[in-house]
């Protein structure tokens, strides 16, 4: 059987406009890699979002660069297709262009193929694309910024959507390959996706993007909130809880193991 062709970043920039949508989603560990990979997902995305859906974070902002590095080379075991895209965390870029790719090149020894940065940083994508390190822009609700929102909030209502559109188009410009579109009115990321060259990729976005991203956690049911932006595909914590309980009821009463699980 042949080997599947892997994915890249200029494939994923070459699928603006296309008939076939971009399929993204977290992973953060080999396993949720390999499911992700394996049933065809289009580029993974180890999000900072690891912290608040696997590490018990109160947000994205208590995830440090060395819990990126963790969990992309993680991830990296399990994903052999699909582009790997490692998010760049809250003080990581921030500080100067030196410091972004020095963090985006940490990033891709761990095993990214790509990162992705919040908010219109354009210097800082320049440097990191002019290091040969493809990059992801992220614009409209930036959870990282969450305190300068006053929460995570929809962004570009109104008379704020110039302020997304001009963010989207720097982001652009600049040299991403793909960005992000969080927690817009669906009209405006339909004009930015007809605006920007490069594709776009929503959650909570609406329907008329480039492609769309999701949270391993949030569509297989493995998170306690429920989003509006989410989809649940499976009531995953359910089916866990259900299988622990069976296991737990087996060994209290003597009945595993049996033979079959003995040497």
């Amino acid at each position: 059987m042949a080997t599947p062709q892997r994915i890249t970043a200029p494939r994923i920039r070459g699928m603006k406009g296309g008939t076939e949508r971009i399929v993204s989603l977290t992973a953060y560990d080999a396993i949720s890699g390999a499911i992700a990979d394996e049933a065809g997902v289009d580029l993974v995305l180890v999000g900072d979002s690891v912290g608040t859906a696997m590490l018990g974070m109160p947000s994205t902002l208590n995830v440090s660069l060395e819990a990126m590095v963790h969990h992309t080379a993680a991830a990296r075991q399990g994903v052999h297709r699909a582009l790997l895209v490692a998010d760049m965390p809250f003080g990581s870029y921030q500080s100067s262009v030196a410091q972004a790719v020095d963090s985006a090149v940490a990033l891709v020894k761990a095993g990214a193929e790509a990162v992705k940065l919040e908010g219109a940083y354009t210097d800082a994508i320049r440097a990191i694309v002019k290091a040969g390190i493809p990059c992801m822009g992220h614009v409209g609700m930036t959870p990282q910024s969450v305190n300068n929102f006053g929460g995570h909030r929809v962004q570009g209502k109104g008379d704020g959507s110039h302020i997304v559109i001009q963010a989207a188009k720097e982001v652009d410009e600049a040299g991403a390959f793909s960005m992000v579109l969080e927690l817009i009115p669906a009209a405006l990321a339909r004009e930015i996706t007809c605006t920007v060259s490069c594709p776009t990729i929503g959650i909570g976005a609406g329907l008329e993007c480039d492609g769309q991203v999701q949270v391993f956690h949030d569509i297989l049911g493995l998170s306690p909130i429920k989003f509006k932006h989410a989809k649940v595909y499976c009531e995953g914590m359910e089916l866990f809880r259900e299988a622990v309980r069976s296991y737990a009821s087996e060994v209290r009463a003597a009945t595993f193991p049996t033979s079959e699980q003995s040497v």
